[in-house]
């Protein structure tokens, strides 16, 4: 008799344990489809809805690094770049080798102006023979290393994107910066014209173009590049906003 009755509360426990994992499964594939809805709304430009989904399936998978990882994204987006550096930390400190928290990272720290600390990770990244887009680590580099006013080493680095990714607009970008801010404004205009032939929509190339023309004291090309800038952004875009300044400052 006493073995039936122990028996049975062995059955007892058994079940209970099964149930509970059970359930706890259950609320890991919740919290995953929940993680997917947030990073749904991230990718639409939904932030703070993004953030809301994001931090209710973080309270049941702290611990999961792909959705630390997009927790930061979202910071990152939202401008809160302490919470982000310390998301993509905790993505890294779970998987040590995730190469695109990484990489997110080290945009953070380009934010924070923290150039150093960014060339580190970018260097990583770009050494790393298993992330497929180099191009970005190169670009980001290029990024690091004009803030320091490294020109040349930057300049180095915007080509090697280049030349993966010719229409990259990022590196694009970058090396038309240099070319602005080293004086080349010649060799700034043949470049700028030729990436418009490929990217004629691309508004941050023709507020290049802008640049380059105030720097040459063509104020009517200027005007007309920062009034196609106005015609392709929205207007409440930091580029736009730009624009209308540098058009008011003008007339």
């Amino acid at each position: 008799m006493k073995n039936i009755i122990f028996l049975f509360f062995v059955f007892l426990f058994l079940v209970s344990c099964s149930s509970k994992n059970m359930d706890m499964e259950n609320k890991k594939e919740n919290a995953i489809d929940i993680q997917r809805i947030g990073e749904a709304h991230y990718n639409s430009g939904k932030y703070t809805a993004a953030l809301q989904s994001l931090l209710e399936a973080h309270q049941i998978i702290p611990n999961d690094p792909y959705l630390n990882n997009s927790l930061g994204l979202v910071y990152l987006a939202k401008e809160r770049y302490d919470l982000a550096e310390n998301s993509f930390k905790k993505a890294l400190e779970l998987k040590s080798d995730y190469i695109h928290a990484k990489n997110h990272l080290g945009v953070v720290y380009l934010k924070q102006k923290k150039w150093d600390l960014a060339i580190g990770c970018f260097k990583e990244v770009s050494d790393n023979l298993l992330y497929a887009t180099p191009e970005i680590s190169f670009s980001n580099l290029g990024w690091a290393y004009f803030h320091q006013k490294k020109y040349i080493t930057a300049k180095n680095y915007f080509i090697k994107s280049l030349e993966i990714r010719p229409n990259f607009l990022n590196a694009i970008h970058g090396l038309a910066s240099i070319y602005i801010e080293t004086g080349n404004h010649n060799q700034a205009i043949d470049f700028l014209h030729h990436a418009l032939e490929t990217n004629p929509g691309a508004a941050i190339i023709h507020s290049d173009m802008a640049k380059v023309y105030e720097a040459l004291k063509n104020f009517d090309k200027a005007r007309k590049s920062w009034n196609i800038v106005l015609k392709l952004e929205p207007a409440t875009s930091p580029l736009a906003r730009e624009a209308l300044k540098r058009l008011f400052e003008l007339n």
